[in-house]
């Protein structure tokens, strides 16, 4: 209000038909504010707690919106010359300042791919907002529009991806203009870095002696500076040009751009490392957000606070050049493991593939492509219809592979959650957790429509071999449901640790029921596996023979490698409870809320969905409430777990995300049994000067049992 004041006293007439006047009223503020403590403020009667609580503090940088910053507009900065074209009439120094703008934008890049706002990050470069100053500059005006063209390529794909939810200030753009701006960008900075290329090679010539047939004139003034300019320029210019081109080939439908993808990506690390690298002999400055440390010209965040109104503007700090080069670097690892997804992978393979990925903690611009190529026009990599996915995956014979199926209401539902899945599992951890326990629920009710669809067929009264197959096809895939709602409900458990959700006396009730679910999942998928080999079997003839032997019966290697983790989740479970019922080193209760309490809130979304039926707090208490270390030294779940981990070992020789998990498996339970042996020895009463404690130290979600010796 003081800003809007004149030296004298002044009326503004508020509009035509309204006779009321503005009137300046600083003189009154100022004295009010003399007069007033610290704490006190000057209020209607009307103003009360709820009033305090959602008003805005007027003048205030943080919440006022309307504050005026330096500028007042772009075009008032532009006449002040906040940002001059040229640079500089030195051209060292003018190359220098064009690097600064350059490295200072991929740091803006970099704090919006992290969530803040595009107003007040890329768009805060006056060159951005205003392309059309920079043409007579070739190499600012080239670097921006291909900034501008990649910022619109990567609003693009996390629209089309819907992750931006987590972080609704991604995609919008405040009315800023993106449009225009599309591949022509790339001839642009193709042409400048060609020119770059010609000088840096004419100042190599001339340095080595040898007479150059051009007469190029030089980037700028200083010949002992050329050649290091000159390459800094262009790995500035290649990095753009390369990640303009990932986020083009990652577009392109089918999947057929993953290759391309990958070898821009060699090329963009290369470039990136470069440019890590000191410009010049210097002092390192540690938040510098420059490669060279300079203050850029050109940048003014306050400009575009406007247009976040109705909400305060946010502070934003500029992530510095460390961990700009540091957050691209893992980008492009990321675009990378995705550009490496196989075309070819089953349904399994797929969820086994995104969890795997998930484990490096991708950021969304990663989540998002690897979404947009996993669902393109409502298929699998834009090639095989979720049908068909769902019946590969539930073991369907070719036979059975009909449309009549195919169009029953409960399969194209079944359809539509199978994409919601592969959505929900592209998320961050937080957001996928609370997704996946609610869908639950509806992979409940497709079960349960499923098994009516069986039970008014069987009904029927059919006979013919035809609908033999139509009941026996709809068990299959009933089976498959009940199994994958069981594995969405391990992925929902094991995210609390992930999420570090759990408190440390709650372990015993979460492996507790990690057990009981993975049990359940290691049956049907058995179940499942046993009846697609009978369907294989049936349609090939074989001999038989008076010399055949029935072979011994083996379990599949998946299942063994899921009945390791039970054996884990189990032996935890018992060791957990038996400290809790001598009391032993463990958190007692807590004074808020009753293990049955605590129970529920844990698992009141698999309870809703009834994954596992009949499973309550009165079962786990039941099953826990008299284990003992007397008990539990008459078998050691912990011992089998290592076994089967080491056995099974050899079946997956060429899985390394496998072997990895196996060999995790393996030191959690060696551990794990050792301290197990130490505490049935002395029967659970540990020494005084014994510490007991559970570490993620091998496993992100199976603990491990550390007993120290006290200091």
């Amino acid at each position: 209000m003081a800003a809007a004041a004149t030296a004298a006293e002044v009326s503004i007439p508020l509009g035509s038909g309204d006779n009321s006047m503005w009137a300046d009223v600083s003189l009154l503020l100022e004295d009010a504010c003399s007069g007033l403590r610290d704490g006190e403020l000057i209020h209607g009667d009307n103003f009360d707690l709820y009033a305090a609580m959602s008003a805005l503090e007027i003048m205030d940088p943080k919440m006022d919106s309307g504050m005026i910053g330096k500028y007042f507009s772009v075009d008032e900065a532009i006449e002040c010359g906040a940002a001059p074209i040229p640079i500089s009439f030195d051209k060292t120094v003018d190359v220098q300042c064009s690097i600064d703008i350059m490295d200072h934008l991929l740091a803006c890049e970099a704090t919006w791919h992290r969530g803040h706002s595009l107003a007040q990050t890329v768009f805060s470069c006056i060159y951005i907002l205003r392309p059309e100053r920079t043409t007579r500059h070739a190499l600012l005006h080239s670097y921006c529009r291909t900034t501008r063209a990649t910022c619109k390529a990567v609003i693009s794909v996390v629209s089309d991806a819907r992750t931006h939810e987590e972080e609704d200030l991604f995609t919008m753009t405040y009315g800023l203009n993106l449009n225009g701006e599309d591949e022509k960008c790339l001839s642009i900075l193709n042409a400048v870095e060609e020119t770059i290329s010609r000088k840096l090679r004419a100042c190599r010539t001339s340095s080595s002696g040898i007479k150059s047939l051009e007469d190029i004139e030089p980037l700028q003034n200083n010949p002992a500076l050329e050649d290091g300019y000159c390459r800094a320029i262009l790995e500035r210019l290649r990095f753009r040009k390369h990640f303009y081109h990932i986020l083009m080939c990652l577009k392109r439908p089918h999947g057929r751009g993953m290759q391309l993808a990958r070898k821009h990506i060699a090329s963009c690390i290369v470039e990136l490392k470069a440019i890590s690298r000191p410009l010049r002999q210097q002092t390192i400055i540690k938040d510098r957000i420059t490669s060279p440390g300079c203050q850029p010209i050109g940048f003014d965040s306050s400009l575009n606070t406007r247009l976040s109104a109705s909400t305060p503007p946010r502070s934003i700090n500029i992530l510095s050049w460390n961990e700009t080069i540091e957050y691209f670097l893992k980008l492009l690892q990321d675009l990378d493991i995705i550009s490496s997804c196989s075309l070819d992978n089953s349904l399994e393979g797929i969820l086994s593939f995104i969890v795997q990925f998930q484990k490096c903690q991708p950021d969304l611009v990663a989540r998002a492509h690897l979404q947009c190529l996993l669902l393109q026009d409502r298929k699998l990599f834009g090639r095989d219809t979720i049908f068909s996915v769902i019946a590969k995956a539930a073991g369907l014979s070719e036979v059975a592979k009909n449309n009549e199926i195919e169009n029953l209401e409960c399969i194209v539902q079944l359809g539509q959650l199978v994409m919601n899945l592969l959505r929900i599992l592209c998320t961050n951890s937080a957001w996928q957790r609370r997704k996946l326990g609610k869908i639950l629920q509806d992979w409940r009710v497709i079960y349960m429509q499923l098994e009516l669809a069986i039970r008014n067929k069987l009904g029927e009264d059919c006979v013919h071999t035809n609908e033999n197959i139509y009941i026996n096809s709809l068990k299959q895939i009933l089976l498959w449901v009940e199994e994958q709602a069981y594995w969405i409900a391990s992925r929902f458990l094991t995210l609390g640790f992930e999420l570090e959700l759990y408190s440390s006396n709650e372990y015993g009730m979460v492996y507790w029921y990690i057990y009981v679910v993975s049990v359940k999942l290691a049956e049907k998928m058995h179940h499942r596996m046993t009846i697609n080999n009978r369907v294989k079997c049936r349609g090939k003839k074989k001999k038989v023979s008076g010399n055949d032997v029935p072979r011994d019966f083996q379990f599949p290697p998946a299942v063994l490698f899921l009945q390791s983790h039970i054996c884990l989740a189990e032996g935890l479970a018992m060791m957990l409870a038996a400290l809790k019922n001598e009391k032993t080193a463990l958190e007692g209760r807590t004074p808020f809320n009753t293990d049955q309490e605590r129970f529920s809130q844990l698992f009141e979304l698999l309870q809703k969905a009834g994954f596992p039926d009949h499973i309550s707090y009165q079962s786990f208490e039941g099953s826990t409430r008299n284990v003992t270390f007397s008990t539990l030294a008459m078998y050691n779940h912990f011992k089998d777990a290592q076994r089967i981990a080491k056995e099974v070992k050899s079946s997956f020789s060429g899985e390394r995300e496998r072997l990895s998990e196996l060999r995790m498996i393996e030191q959690v339970a060696e551990h794990n049994s050792i301290a197990m042996t130490l505490l049935c020895r002395v029967g659970g009463s540990l020494d005084p000067s014994l510490n007991l404690s559970f570490e993620f130290s091998h496993h992100p979600h199976f603990a491990t049992a550390v007993v120290r010796r006290s200091l």
